[in-house]
Formats: structure tokens, sequence, C-alpha cells
């Protein structure tokens, strides 16, 4: 059997591991459009899928960061702490920057017999080849052909990241304040080092010196030393109508995309490619072949709890955007409120961890 993956980011390099991983053999499919990862740029994992990814896939606990507390902040409370999740015994969140990730799992592939890395200039009948084709490519043109019915969401945000570098701290604490112009997360790596997320609604001056004034703002707990480069990107929500055609099967942020207010983008691709094993490893086990059935019964499974899931994101930053929007702390004390009830609280940080189980 041999799987074909398009794509050459963190998604496509993950769900390549975890096939190598079975034995099953598999071709990462390159245009002349090399993904380099952004040095700017973090993710984060729960403990949950932290732990899988170290069983399943490869082990990242050298390269993780692992956070045990998260507090969450509203401008109009006056910086008041609104949310705390917290747990002393295990970690409730990690966070792992992007080239890390990217460098750790293609050292891995390139060294396993199992995989293929190769370019390719001209169209190929990818249906005929392959087993299973596994797309995580937005501009090839299986994408534009099969895959472009989908239901997109743009906030009339950009996205400003960057890495600060600061005197040294305890800095096991992720911070995320909602402000007038919308959420700033800081997101540790170190203790010297924290990764910084701001999502910003028609910010007034999108220029660099204006973006370190609102970072230099909202900071209460870091003595900066350096802020590195400031990469930005649009803010939209994406789902896909379909999540195949035929034996091709749609992946990673071609699948679904969430506004990053709470870190569970690549939570959810980490998710689906949980199920997707589990449906690979039965039929293998079976003797069954790897075919468009497979994507059958992903999508009968998974497209369901996905829905739920980004709309439940989105449904978060619109909470927060009413607020803003009427300059009304009503929503936020409510909030405070709920979350002082353990049980609430307990709810809201499985859901975080393990997503919707239905």
């Amino acid at each position: 059997m041999r799987v074909c993956i398009l794509g050459n980011g963190i998604s496509s390099l993950t769900i390549a591991k975890a096939l190598v991983n079975q034995k099953i053999y598999v071709d990462l499919l390159l245009t002349n459009k090399i993904d380099k990862p952004d040095k700017s740029r973090t993710i984060g994992i729960s403990k949950s899928n932290a732990d899988f990814f170290n069983d399943n896939i490869i082990n990242i606990k050298k390269i993780i960061w692992k956070l045990n507390k998260i507090e969450i902040f509203t401008e109009n409370l006056e910086k008041e702490k609104i949310l705390c999740f917290e747990n002393h015994k295990n970690e409730l969140f990690s966070i792992v920057k992007n080239f890390q990730l990217f460098d750790i799992l293609q050292k891995s592939l390139l060294r396993n017999k199992y995989f293929k890395k190769i370019n390719i200039k001209k169209n190929i009948n990818f249906q005929e080849k392959y087993n299973l084709v596994i797309n995580t490519d937005s501009q090839n043109h299986i994408t534009k052909k099969y895959f472009n019915n989908r239901v997109i969401k743009k906030y009339n945000s950009f996205a400003y990241t960057t890495i600060i570098k600061h005197s040294k701290i305890k800095n096991n604490t992720a911070t995320q304040i909602f402000t007038k112009w919308g959420p700033i997360a800081f997101l540790p790596v170190s203790d010297y080092e924290t990764s910084l997320v701001c999502s910003l609604h028609n910010f007034e001056n999108s220029k660099t010196d204006n973006i370190l004034g609102f970072i230099n703002k909202y900071n209460f707990k870091y003595k900066i030393n350096k802020i590195n480069k400031i990469k930005s990107f649009e803010l939209k929500s994406l789902n896909l109508r379909s999540y195949y055609y035929n034996n091709i099967l749609a992946f990673g942020d071609l699948l679904h995309r969430v506004h990053p207010l709470a870190g569970q983008g690549f939570n959810m691709t980490i998710r689906d490619i949980k199920l997707l094993l589990e449906i690979i490893k039965k039929r293998v086990n079976l003797g069954l072949p790897l075919d468009s059935s497979v994507n059958f019964e992903f999508e009968k499974k998974i497209k369901h709890r996905n829905f739920i899931f980004s709309n439940g994101i989105d449904f978060i930053h619109e909470f927060f955007n009413l607020e803003r929007k009427f300059n009304n702390t009503i929503l936020s004390k409510s909030v405070k409120v709920f979350g002082k009830n353990n049980s609430i609280n307990k709810v809201f940080t499985k859901l975080a961890d393990r997503g919707f189980i239905i």
C-alpha cells in the first residue's frame, strides 16, 4: 500500500510520520513552492494530544514547553482576571515553536525507508497511482478543482505574531487579555522567551511601531529585552463542505481553520489524525485496501464534531467581540461568576483538551 501526501507543512509531515510508523509507504509530493516554517509562530498542543503525539507519532518532550495555568483577563474590567484554569499536577497545555516541530518531523522522515520526498513539475494522475491521496496544499490544482466548496468567515482582523526575549522568570502561565482592539495572548516557550499572538480588529495603524506600542501597553509581566520581527496574516475561519473526492482526502488547514484565540487549530488536526489512524489500522488488520471508503468513514465520524467545535471557537470570539462593540462589562462579569464554578471550569478544561466527543 502506498499513500501520497500533497503539501510540505507541519500537518502533512505529522500525518506522514503517523503512517510510516504503521509501515505504510508514503510519498510526499512537492511543487516548486516550498513552505518554510515561520520562526515567529508557535503551536499550542493540549495534554491529551501531546500524549498521543509522543506515543504514536514522535517524541517531542524535548521541544515543548509545558504550561499548568491559563489566565484570561478583560480590559473592560480594568484588566481584571475573569477566568483561570490550573492544574498543579500535570500540564494543561504545551507550546512548541513551529520550526522546531517541522525540523524534528522532517529529519525523522528523511531517515525512514517507508518515506520519499518527491518534487513534481507537472500534474500526475494521483488517483490511479496511489491507494489514498491526502491533500494539505491549498494552492494546487486538485484543491481548486475538487475542494472549493467551503464556508468562509472573515473577521476583518489580522493576527500579528512574534517572540519576545525577556529576563528570566518562572514562565508556566499563559495569559490572554481581551482588549478593545481584540485579544492578545502571551504564550511562554521557555523561562526567557514568550510567544505573542495579537488578533486585532480594524487596528488603526498596523505599522510595526504601533504594534510594539500595543504589546508594551498590555505587557504587565515581562521585562522585555528584545522583540523579534513581527509577522502578520489575515484572520478567517473555514470549514470544507465535503471532506473528500473519491480517494482524495482534504486535510489540515485545508479542511478547517479557526480563530487563534483558543489555540485549537493544530489540536483539531491531531484529533483528525487520531481518528484517521484508527480507521486505517482497522482496515489493514482486516486485510482490506485503503481506498475511498476510508475517506467516507472519516468524514462520517468527524465532520459534525469539527463543525460543532469550530463554531464553538467562533462563538467565543463573537461573545467577547460583542462586549467590545458595546463597551459593556455585563458579559465579562457573567463569565467570571460561571468560571468560579468548579464543575463548569472542569467542563471547559476537558473540552479544550479533548474536543467534542459525540
